[in-house]
C-alpha cells in the first residue's frame, strides 16, 4: 500500500513531497560516496566503515554548525544551490583544525513547506561541499514544520565526523615565538556576521541597491557577492600536513581575528599582525563604509579576507606556502608568533 495521509496533508504536511525530494536528491548524494559508505539513503541510520590502516590510536573529531541568517539572503534571492556548501564548510573547516580528515556528513533541513525541487537544490549544495572536502553524505533529515515558520522559509544545519591518529592531533604544544602565521584567503563574508550585514545593507527590506552591479566588487552585485559560498580548506590543509609540521590552525568565523586566532595559540604567546599586511577583500571595505563600522569591530566580527590561519616554523614557511599555492590557495605571510599576554596583537 502506498504511503499517504489525507489527515496529515490537511494539517500542512505532505509526506509524498518528502518522498519526491528524496528521489530528486539521490543523484547528488551518490556523488559523495567514498570507500567507507556501507548504506543507502533511506535507512534509519547512516553506516560508515572507517579505514584505520596505519593508525595507532584513531581519534574521531566532530563538528556541527548551521548557516545562520545568510539563509535570509538565499531565500530573498531564491537561490538555494550553494547554501549547502556553506553548511558543510562550517563543519569540515572546524575539524580540519585538529588535523582530522572528514569521513562523513549529515544534514538537517527544517522548512515551512516541503517544495521538493527546492530541497533537492539545497542538498545539491551540501553534496558539492562534501565532494570538495572528501566527506560522504550518508544521511540527513528534512522536517516540514507548518505553523513554525512561513512556507517559503527553511533552516539548515549539519555535522561532520573526521578521524586523525592521536599522535598527529594539532594541539599547539610546540608553538614558539618566532613561528610564522600564514593566511589562507576567504571567498568573502563566508557564513558569519550576517545579522550585521543584513542591517548594514537593509537586506530584510529587499533594498534595490543589493542588485546593482558594482565595479569594486568585480562587476558583481552586493547580493551575489554576499552569497558567495564559504571556501573549504580541507584538501589543501591535508596536503600540507603530509609534508610540514603544522603547529596551529584557526578557522576564522564569527568573532573574527580576536575570537578565533587565540583558539590555536597557547598561553604566553600571541599572533602579531599588521593591519597593512591583511589582504582585505573589497566587500569588507564596503560594509565598513556603508555601516560606519570601526576597524576594530570589523576585525572582531568578520574574517576580513582571511578564512584560515596556519602556524608553522620559520624554516617551513616557504615550503608551506609552496604546497598551499600548488593546491590553489593564494596563501601569504600574515604575521608572526611573539611572547605576549595578548593572544592577538593588531597594529
Amino acid at each position: 500500500m502506498k504511503s499517504y495521509s489525507d489527515s496529515y496533508a490537511a494539517a500542512g504536511v505532505d509526506i509524498t513531497a518528502g518522498y519526491k525530494a528524496v528521489e530528486l536528491m539521490k543523484a547528488h548524494i551518490a556523488r559523495t560516496a567514498n570507500e567507507g559508505v556501507c548504506s543507502d539513503i533511506g535507512g534509519f541510520g547512516g553506516l560508515f566503515l572507517p579505514n584505520l590502516a596505519g593508525m595507532e590510536e584513531p581519534v574521531l573529531v566532530s563538528g556541527t554548525d548551521g548557516v545562520g541568517t545568510k539563509l535570509k539572503l538565499a531565500i530573498l534571492m531564491d537561490k538555494h544551490d550553494t547554501i549547502g556548501i556553506d553548511c558543510v564548510a562550517m563543519c569540515v573547516n572546524d575539524i580540519i583544525c585538529a588535523g582530522a580528515k572528514p569521513l562523513f556528513f549529515l544534514d538537517y533541513i527544517a522548512c515551512g513547506k516541503n517544495y521538493p525541487e527546492k530541497i533537492a537544490a539545497i542538498v545539491a549544495g551540501v553534496a558539492e561541499g562534501c565532494v570538495q572536502s572528501g566527506a560522504a553524505l550518508i544521511g540527513g533529515e528534512t522536517a516540514e514544520h507548518p505553523g513554525m515558520m512561513p512556507a517559503e522559509e527553511y533552516d539548515l544545519a549539519g555535522f561532520a565526523v573526521g578521524i586523525v591518529d592521536r599522535k598527529k592531533i594539532i594541539d599547539n604544544s610546540k608553538m614558539a615565538a618566532g613561528d610564522v602565521v600564514l593566511a589562507l584567503p576567504s571567498t568573502g563574508v563566508h557564513s558569519n556576521g550576517f545579522s550585521l550585514v543584513r542591517k548594514v545593507f537593509d537586506i530584510d527590506s529587499n533594498n534595490p541597491e543589493l542588485y546593482t552591479a558594482r565595479e569594486e566588487l568585480g562587476g558583481k552585485t552586493v547580493a551575489e557577492t554576499l552569497l558567495t559560498p564559504t571556501r573549504i580548506y580541507v584538501k589543501p590543509i591535508l596536503a600540507l600536513l603530509e609534508q610540514v609540521a603544522v603547529k596551529g590552525i584557526s578557522h576564522i568565523t564569527g568573532g573574527g581575528f580576536f575570537e578565533n586566532i587565540p583558539r590555536s595559540i597557547p598561553d604566553g604567546l600571541g599572533a602579531k599582525i599588521a593591519y597593512a599586511d591583511v589582504k582585505v577583500l573589497p566587500i569588507f571595505d564596503l560594509i565598513a563604509q556603508t555601516g560606519a563600522i570601526s576597524r576594530r569591530d570589523m576585525f572582531n566580527t568578520f574574517n576580513m579576507g582571511v578564512g584560515m590561519s596556519v602556524v608553522v616554523s620559520p624554516a617551513d614557511a616557504d615550503k608551506a606556502l609552496e604546497i598551499l599555492r600548488s593546491c590553489g590557495e593564494d596563501a601569504y605571510v600574515l604575521g608572526e608568533i611573539i611572547e605576549s599576554e595578548e593572544k592577538v596583537v593588531l597594529w
